[in-house]
């Protein structure tokens, strides 16, 4: 057991570290159905999930906290995979959506379209998908435009400054038309709590797109990281898999963004988990990120119910909190990863 334990992350069995990540996110749904902000305790949510809870407990546990939990699990699993894919096209292990102005994009874009009265859920998840691609797009051209893409502080200076002013616009939003503003600002602040399954329902057509996309890249993307000349020997096409994960990451981040608003720093730290429990094998790393998104996601959002009772902590300011150190330690590290 201890040579388990004392093995580089590239000889760990992934099988095993997979199967320990999914207990751990089996633990996490179920403490999230049993805590939460209000007068349920754990002991009433236990006996509900047992089947001899009030009807008003039934809907408190049922509804609220379940839905909440599946919305968690899916907002982890895509953020920890498009920041995954973000990393590995961009070979740079800072890239990350929202630090890189994608989640910015998909923001702005609903805010605008809550703006001119969008309403249908299929609508916004579209327009945030939208809004993420053309984020995605720019700020990977700008930085490529000074012909410094591999450079990380450079990639991130320039997802700053787009996001900032994408930020800024959605601010002049909310300033002209007090009508909307409200919505809006319930919206951005990233956050699992009051969402509904319908808009989760209209993502599902587009994520299976992105999962054709990344069952067809994710060979060819590990190729790629030995590089561009490695993986055309091999016969790949290195702009046509960078094309295919750009549409994988914003399909993945504007489906996350419009369920959830903005929740930043998930696609920078699950990578960087995973690559540190199982290597930095792009195939290996998708695989453990899966339940690793989850995992984070679920937990902060518990913690967001109980440290402000009775009311709540915004996810985005508590993801923030923790991403905030991992962005430093990866920043002030002697050598970063390579990817």
């Amino acid at each position: 057991m201890l040579s388990w334990f004392i093995k580089t992350p590239a000889q760990r069995p992934l099988f095993y570290v997979l199967v320990s990540a999914l207990l751990v996110l089996a633990l996490c749904c179920l403490l999230s159905l049993l805590f939460g902000a209000g007068g349920l305790t754990p002991q009433a949510s236990l006996q509900t999930l047992l089947g001899n809870g009030t009807a008003d407990d039934e809907f408190t546990v049922f509804h609220l906290r379940s839905t909440r939990t599946l919305i968690g699990l899916f907002v982890g699993l895509t953020l920890g995979i498009a920041g995954a894919l973000m990393q590995a096209v961009a070979r740079n292990p800072l890239a990350e959506p929202g630090l890189l102005g994608v989640s910015a994009g998909s923001s702005f874009a609903v805010a605008m379209a809550l703006v001119m009265g969008a309403s249908t859920a299929t609508l916004t998840v579209g327009i945030a998908q939208l809004g993420a691609l053309i984020g995605c797009i720019c700020v990977l051209g700008a930085a490529r435009m000074q012909g410094q893409h591999n450079d990380p502080i450079r990639l991130v200076l320039a997802g700053a400054a787009l996001s900032s002013l994408l930020l800024a616009m959605t601010s002049l939003i909310l300033l002209f038309d007090q009508r909307a503003a409200d919505e809006i600002r319930f919206w951005v602040t990233g956050s699992v709590a009051g969402r509904d399954t319908n808009t989760l329902m209209s993502v599902l057509p587009s994520m299976l797109v992105a999962v054709a996309c990344i069952l067809y890249s994710a060979k060819p993307l590990a190729s790629l990281a030995l590089g561009e000349r490695v993986a055309i020997g091999l016969g790949h096409k290195p702009r046509r898999i960078r094309g295919v994960i750009i549409v994988a990451v914003a399909l993945l981040v504007g489906g996350a963004t419009a369920i959830a608003g903005p929740v930043a720093f998930i696609g920078l730290v699950v990578p960087f988990a995973a690559r540190a429990l199982v290597g930095p094998d792009i195939r290996r790393t998708l695989w453990l990120c899966l339940p690793l998104g989850p995992i984070i996601v679920i937990t902060a959002d518990i913690i967001s119910r109980l440290v402000a009772q009775p009311a709540e902590m915004p996810l985005g300011v508590l993801t923030a909190i923790v991403g905030a150190p991992v962005l430093l330690l990866i920043v002030r590290s002697r050598r970063l990863p390579t990817l």
